[in-house]
C-alpha cells in the first residue's frame, strides 16, 4: 500500500489520515471499568474465584458468609485496578504535555502557530532550534545553504552524537521564501515501525522542476521526538502522524515472559485443582450416603421429608466452596509485589553503578528476576559488551609495507610519517579511504578545536588517526568534504554513498576530486567481501596474510580498496542507481544489485588494525558464571582470528592441552554436514574427558548448518559448552538464541547496540549494556548496566536471593491455605460431611489476607541464606537454581505433606484437649485457628536463614495484631464472635493445647532440619557452619581455590530439568543425592571447596565432607 502526501495543499491530500494527537493510553473514562475487568478476568484463576463467588451467593450451599470470598477477590481487583488507572494516568498526562506543545506551520503561504495535536498529513511543519519535533516529516528546507541540518535522536535510540539530515537534491538551495509556496507530491510506504528504512520518492510541481521522481530515503527525514540541534531552522511536510509515526508505531506492548517458577507454579496449581476436584467429588458422594442413611438416625437434626431434584448437588457444592482456599487467591499479588520489590533491589544496588559512565543498573521488567537464578546460557555480543568499545588505531599494511609491528603503535611510526611527506600514492589512497569513507562529521567546540562526531567508533578512530597523520578531515557540508592535508586544501564532491549493510559488510563512496576533476570509488569493509571484488593480479594472500597477524593479536581488521572510474561508465551506472534508488518495492535488493556493478575491479591497497580493549574484570566474571555451570557463546560480526583471539583473552575458551577448539566450515551443505558429525564424533569420544571443547563457524556455515543440518546442529548444541560464532547478522543471532530455548534451557542475552535487540527479546533474559553505541539495547533488554563485570552479581546475587525467596513464598502461600482447608475437611467427618464450616466467615478472610501473609511477605524480601560475599565466591552453589530444586513436585509434595500434618495435629489436639468440656463450636474453631497461627509463626522462625529485627516484628506483630483484632471482635454482639477471646484465653487448656500444637507440629520439622544441617549437610549448609563460625575464612576461600577455577558443574542433556533435589528440611530425601554424572560434589571437591586444609577441619565437618563424596 501506498501513500500520496501533497505538501502544503491539505485539499487534495485524503482526509482518512489520522490527526496529530498522541494517544499511549489503554483506557479512557467510558471504557476502564468494562476493560479492565475484562482482562482480569481473561485469567483462569480469577474466573474460577469468581465462580466460587458467585456459587457463595446461594444461601442453601454456602457454607460461610459470600464476604469470605468477595472481600478478598474486590480488594485484589481494585488494587490491580488501581495499579492500572494510575499507571494510565500518568500516560495520558505525558500525551497532554506533548500535543498541547505550540508549533509553528505554514498556512496559505503564512507561518500560523497551532497545537502539536492539529497538524495533519500534508502541513508543512517549520522548526527552530532545539524544538521537539512534533511528527514525522519530509525534510524540504533548512536554514544552511548546501540543505544540511543536525539532528539528536537519543528519545528514540538512545544516542546522544548529533545525525545529519540532508534536503532532496531538487529543494537544494530554495529559499525560505519560496518554501511557503512549495508544492508536490510525495509518495511514501503505509506507516511502519522501521526508524532505519524510508523508501519513498518526490516529485515538485512546476515552477520549481520538472515532473521527474526523485529518491527519498530514512536520511531526508526528521522523526517524532527527536530535536533539532545547532541548525536555526528547518522545515518538512508531515508524512506520519499521531501514532501512525515511525515511534508511536513500535511502541508496542512486549509480550509478557513467563519464568520458569511460574511455569512450575502454574503445573502444580493445576495438580491441587485435579486433586481439589477429587476430593470434593468423594466427600460430596460420602455426604451424600451419609444423607440417605444417616440422617434419620440423628434425633436433634430437622431434614425435609421431600427431597428437591437439586439436593444431590448441595453437598458437592457446599465442599466445593470449603475447598475453594486450597488456591490462596492472594498468591498471584504476593507474587507480583515481591518481584516488584526484587527488581527494586537491583535498581538500588551501588555495587552495580558504574561511575565512570554514570549508569546505574536498571530493571526494566519486574516480573522475571527469579529466571536470573537459573540461567543455563549466556549468549553475548563481543564489541562494546566483552570491550571497551574504545577504538584505537595501532596497525596498518599498505602496498606490503607494515607499519606500526615494530613500535605496536602505527600512529608513531616514523616510515608512515615519511611515505605521507612524501606523498606516496598508495599511502595517500589509504589515508584518503580512512578520512572520506565514512559518516564522521567534524564541528568547532567553544573552544575552538575540531570534534567529530559518529555513530562508529571504528570510523572515528580511523578519522582521528588520518588527523594525526596530518590528513584532516576539516568540513563536511552536504555533499562537500574539505580535508587539509600537510597544509594543503582538498576538495572532493560525494557524488553517491554506497551504504554498509550487513548483507554487503562494505561501504564505497563515489567522489570527484575537485583539483583534477577525476572520479574515484574508495572502497572499505570485511577482507573476504573486498577480495572477492578485487582485480586479478592484486596482492591478496599479502594482506590475508597481514589480517590473520593482526587477528592473532585481537586487532579489528578493515580491507581498503580503490578505483579510478572512466566518467562514461560512471554516468549510465548513476541512472541504473538512481532508478534503484527511487524503486517502491524491493529498493534494498536493488541498490545491492546496482553497488555490484560498480564495485568490481578494485585496486587492493591494504588493511588497518584497530585495538579495542577488554572491559574490566570481563575473565574473572565469565571464569566464575562457568563455575556455577553456565554456557557461553559468542556471537559477533568480528574476523574467526579475532574472535578467537579475544575468547582466549576473557577465558571464554582454553588454550591446549586444557581446552580445545574445533571448526565447523564448508561451503555446501554436504561440507558442512560432514563438518558437524566429525565435530559430534569428537565429542562423543572426549565425554569422559575433562578436557574443554569448544566449537568455532562463521555466518555462510552458519546459514548453511540451520537450514539444512539443523537437527545435527541441534545435538551439538546440546553437547558443546562453548561455540563461537563469527561474522553472524542479528538475525542469526536471535535464530541462535531461539534454537537454545527450543532445547529447554534458561537463555540470557546481552549485548550493546541496536544489532543485537532481536537477540536480546528473543532470550527469556535480555540486558542490556548502556555503552557508546546508544541505548537501543539497553532499552529493549530487561536488564541494563554500564559493564559486563556487573552481570556476575545480577545473576549470583539478585538472581539466585530472587529464586529462592520466590520459591519459599509461593510454596508457603499454598501450604497455609492447605492447611486450613484440611482442618476443614477433616471438622467434616465430625459433621455428618454435611460441608459445615469449623471458622466463620470473618476468621476465613482474615487468616490469608492479614494473620499469615505479613510474615512470610517480609521474610521472602529480606531473608538471606548466604552472605552476598560468601555467594560471590562460591558461584557453583547457583546449580541449586538452575536446576529447580527448591519449587518442583518433590518440594512441593513435602510442602503438601506438612500441611496435612499440621492439620492433623491441629485438629487432633484441639478435639482431643476440648472432648471432654463443655464448648460452643466457635471456641474450638478459635483454639484451632490459634494453632494454626502460632504453627505459622514458628514455622517462618524456622525456615529464615538471616534474622533482622524487620523480620522478628513481623512474626510477633503479627501475633499479636491477631490477638488485638480477635479481643475487639470479642467486644461487639454483632460479630458471632461475642465473649469468645475472653472465654478461651482465661481457659489454661487453650493454652495447654497452643503448647502441645507448636511441640507436635515444629518438633519434628526442626529435629529434622538439625540432623540435616549437622550430620547430612549439603554444600550450602557447611557454607552457612562457616559463615557462623568464622566468616573470614569463608571469604579466604577464592584465593585459595583458584587453582581449581576452571571446574565446573557437569551439564549433560540427561539431566536436564530432572533432577529435583529440595533444600527445605521436611525434604524426602536426605544429603545432595544426585545422579552419578551430576553430581556437583564430586565435581568440586573438599579441597576444592573448603578454605582450610583438612587437618583443621572439625570432626563434625570431616563427617559432613564425608556425606557427601
Amino acid at each position: 500500500m501506498k501513500r500520496f502526501v501533497y505538501i502544503n495543499d491539505r485539499d487534495r491530500t485524503p482526509g482518512h489520515h489520522c490527526c496529530n494527537k498522541v494517544s499511549n493510553t489503554k483506557y479512557n473514562i467510558f471504557n476502564f471499568i468494562p476493560k479492565n475487568l475484562w482482562e482480569q478476568f481473561s485469567r483462569f484463576m480469577n474466573k474460577y474465584f469468581l465462580l466460587i463467588a458467585i456459587l457463595q451467593l446461594w444461601p442453601l450451599i454456602t457454607p460461610v458468609s459470600p464476604a469470605s470470598t468477595w472481600g478478598p477477590l474486590i480488594v485484589i481487583f481494585a488494587v490491580s485496578a488501581t495499579k492500572e488507572a494510575w499507571d494510565d494516568y500518568g500516560r495520558y498526562c505525558s500525551d497532554k504535555e506533548f500535543n498541547e506543545k505550540i508549533v509553528w506551520v505554514v498556512k496559505k503561504g503564512v507561518k500560523t502557530q497551532i497545537q502539536a495535536q492539529e497538524i495533519e498529513v500534508g502541513d508543512l511543519v517549520w522548526l527552530y532550534e532545539n524544538d521537539e519535533i512534533p511528527c514525522d516529516v519530509v525534510l524540504l528546507g533548512t536554514s544552511e545553504s548546501v540543505g544540511l541540518c543536525y539532528i539528536e535522536t537519543s528519545a528514540m535510540d538512545g544516542e546522544t552524537d548529533l545525525k545529519t539530515r540532508v534536503t532532496p537534491k531538487p529543494c537544494v538551495g530554495l529559499t525560505s521564501a519560496e518554501l511557503l509556496t512549495h508544492k508536490g507530491v510525495i509518495e511514501c510506504p503505509e506507516p511502519d515501525r522501521d526508524i532505519l528504512r524510508f523508501d519513498a520518492r518526490l516529485r515538485l510541481f512546476p515552477p520549481f522542476i520538472d515532473n521527474d521522481f526523485h529518491p527519498l530515503s530514512i536520511k531526508n527525514t526528521l522523526l517524532q521526538s527527536c530535536y533539532l540541534r545547532n541548525t536555526e531552522w528547518a522545515c518538512g511536510v508531515a508524512v506520519y502522524t499521531g501514532n501512525e509515526t515511525k515511534l508511536g508505531m513500535s511502541k508496542g506492548v512486549a509480550e509478557p515472559k513467563l519464568t520458569a517458577a511460574d511455569a512450575m507454579l502454574d503445573k502444580l496449581t493445576t495438580a491441587i485443582f485435579i486433586f481439589q476436584v477429587v476430593v470434593v467429588l468423594i466427600l460430596g458422594v460420602a455426604g451424600n450416603i451419609w444423607n440417605n442413611y444417616e440422617k434419620n438416625k440423628v434425633w436433634y437434626l430437622r431434614f425435609p421429608k421431600q427431597s428437591e431434584w437439586y439436593d444431590f448437588f448441595v453437598i458437592p457444592l457446599r465442599f466445593e466452596l470449603l475447598c475453594s482456599i486450597m488456591i490462596p487467591i492472594s498468591v498471584k499479588v504476593s507474587l507480583d509485589l515481591a518481584k516488584s520489590v526484587y527488581s527494586k533491589y537491583i535498581d538500588w544496588d551501588l555495587h552495580m553503578y558504574d561511575q565512570q559512565t554514570n549508569t546505574p543498573a536498571v530493571a526494566a521488567n519486574t516480573a522475571i528476576s527469579e529466571d536470573l537464578g537459573q540461567i543455563e546460557y549466556i549468549l553475548t555480543d563481543k564489541t562494546g559488551t566483552l570491550t571497551e568499545n574504545v577504538m584505537l588505531f595501532k596497525r596498518c599494511c599498505i602496498h606490503g609495507v607494515y607499519y606500526g609491528n615494530e613500535s605496536g603503535d602505527a600512529l608513531t611510526d616514523q616510515g608512515l610519517k615519511d611515505a605521507l611527506l612524501e606523498k606516496v600514492p598508495e599511502v595517500v589512497k589509504f589515508m584518503l579511504i580512512m578520512t572520506v569513507n565514512n559518516t564522521v562529521v567534524p564541528h568547532l567546540s567553544g573552544n575552538g578545536s575540531l570534534k567529530y562526531q559518529a555513530q562508529s567508533q571504528d570510523e572515528e578512530a580511523l578519522v582521528q588517526a588520518a588527523a594525526q597523520l596530518h590528513m584532516v578531515l576539516s568540513s563536511k557540508k552536504g555533499t562537500f568534504v574539505e580535508l587539509n592535508f600537510l597544509g594543503d586544501i582538498l576538495e572532493f564532491e560525494m557524488l553517491n554513498v554506497l551504504d554498509f549493510t550487513s548483507d554487503r559488510k562494505r561501504m564505497s563512496v563515489v567522489v570527484r576530486d575537485h583539483s583534477t576533476g577525476r572520479l574515484h570509488l574508495l572502497t572499505k569493509g570485511a577482507d573476504e567481501t573486498i577480495f572477492r571484488i578485487v582485480r586479478a593480479g592484486e596482492p591478496v594472500q599479502q594482506v590475508a596474510d597481514a589480517i590473520d597477524q593482526y587477528s592473532q593479536l585481537g586487532l579489528r581488521t578493515l580491507c581498503f580498496a580503490w578505483r579510478d572510474l572512466d566518467e562514461q561508465e560512471y554516468t549510465s551506472w548513476a541512472i541504473t542507481f538512481n532508478e534503484a534508488s527511487a524503486s517502491m518495492t524491493e529498493r534494498e535488493s536493488k541498490i545491492a544489485d546496482a553497488c555490484q556493478l560498480l564495485e568490481r575491479d578494485l585496486e587492493l591497497l591494504g588493511a588497518s588494525a584497530v585495538e579495542d580493549k577488554l572491559q574490566d574484570a570481563v575473565p574473572d566474571t565469565i571464569a566464575s558464571l562457568r563455575k556455577a555451570g553456565i554456557n557461553f557463546w559468542l556471537l559477533t560480526g568480528d574476523k574467526q582470528t579475532t574472535a578467537i583471539q579475544i575468547a582466549l583473552a576473557c577465558n571464554f575458551i582454553r588454550a591446549e592441552p586444557e581446552g580445545q577448539l574445533l571448526s565447523i566450515q564448508g561451503s555446501t551443505s554436504n561440507d558442512v554436514a560432514a563438518s558437524i558429525e566429525r565435530v559430534l564424533e569428537i565429542l562423543r569420544i572426549r565425554s569422559s574427558e575433562s578436557k574443554d571443547v569448544a566449537f568455532v563457524i562463521d555466518g555462510f556455515t552458519l546459514e548453511l548448518a540451520l537450514k539444512y543440518e539443523r537437527e545435527a546442529f541441534t545435538e551439538l548444541a546440546l553437547l558443546i559448552k562453548t561455540a563461537l560464532c563469527c561474522r553472524v547478522t542479528p538475525s542469526q543471532k536471535a535464530e541462535l538464541v531461539g534454537l537454545v530455548k527450543s532445547c529447554d534451557y534458561r537463555t540470557l542475552a546481552i549485548g550493546d547496540g541496536g544489532n543485537d535487540v532481536k537477540m536480546i527479546q528473543e532470550a527469556h533474559v535480555g540486558v542490556g549494556i548502556s555503552g557508546r553505541e546508544g541505548l537501543q539495547a539497553a532499552r529493549a533488554a530487561d536488564y541494563s548496566f554500564g559493564k559486563f563485570k556487573f552481570l556476575k552479581r545480577l545473576i549470583l546475587v539478585h538472581g539466585r536471593y530472587s529464586y529462592n525467596r520466590t520459591a519459599f513464598l509461593a510454596q508457603y502461600s499454598i501450604y497455609k491455605s492447605l492447611v486450613i482447608c484440611f482442618v476443614q475437611i477433616l471438622f467434616s467427618f465430625l459433621s455428618g460431611v454435611s460441608g459445615t464450616s469449623l471458622f466463620n466467615s470473618l476468621s476465613l478472610m482474615a487468616y490469608n489476607v492479614v494473620y499469615t501473609s505479613i510474615p512470610v511477605m517480609v521474610t521472602s524480601l529480606l531473608d538471606k541464606d548466604l552472605l552476598e560475599k560468601t555467594v560471590m565466591e562460591h558461584p557453583e552453589i547457583l546449580y541449586f537454581a538452575q536446576a529447580g530444586r527448591l519449587i518442583n513436585p518433590s518440594t512441593f509434595a513435602c510442602w503438601f505433606i506438612r500441611s496435612i500434618f499440621h492439620a492433623i495435629v491441629v485438629f487432633v489436639v484441639t478435639v482431643r484437649v476440648y472432648a471432654y468440656d463443655k464448648c460452643e463450636m466457635v471456641e474450638m474453631s478459635m483454639v484451632a485457628l490459634s494453632g494454626c497461627i502460632w504453627l505459622q509463626a514458628f514455622l517462618v522462625l524456622i525456615e529464615t536463614n538471616s534474622f533482622t529485627v524487620c523480620q522478628y516484628l513481623a512474626v510477633w506483630g503479627n501475633v499479636v495484631i491477631f490477638y488485638v483484632l480477635n479481643f475487639i471482635l470479642s467486644l461487639s454482639k454483632h460479630a458471632g464472635m461475642h465473649t469468645i477471646m475472653f472465654r478461651v484465653c482465661g481457659d489454661p487448656a487453650y493454652w495447654f493445647s497452643l503448647l502441645l500444637i507448636v511441640v507436635a507440629g515444629i518438633g519434628p520439622l526442626a529435629a529434622i532440619k538439625y540432623y540435616r544441617s549437622t550430620y547430612s549437610p549439603n554444600a550450602i549448609n557447611m557454607l552457612q557452619l562457616l559463615e557462623r563460625q568464622d566468616p573470614i575464612a569463608v571469604s579466604l576461600e577464592a584465593s585459595e581455590s583458584s587453582s581449581s577455577s576452571a571446574r565446573a558443574v557437569s551439564r549433560t542433556n540427561s539431566s536436564h530439568g530432572s533432577v529435583y533435589e529440595p533444600l527445605l528440611p521436611e525434604s524426602l530425601k536426605s544429603g545432595i543425592a544426585v545422579a552419578s554424572s551430576d553430581n556437583f560434589l564430586s565435581e568440586v571437591s573438599s579441597s576444592d571447596f573448603l578454605p582450610f586444609s583438612p587437618n583443621s577441619r572439625t570432626p563434625l565437618l570431616n563427617h559432613a565432607m564425608n556425606n557427601n563424596k
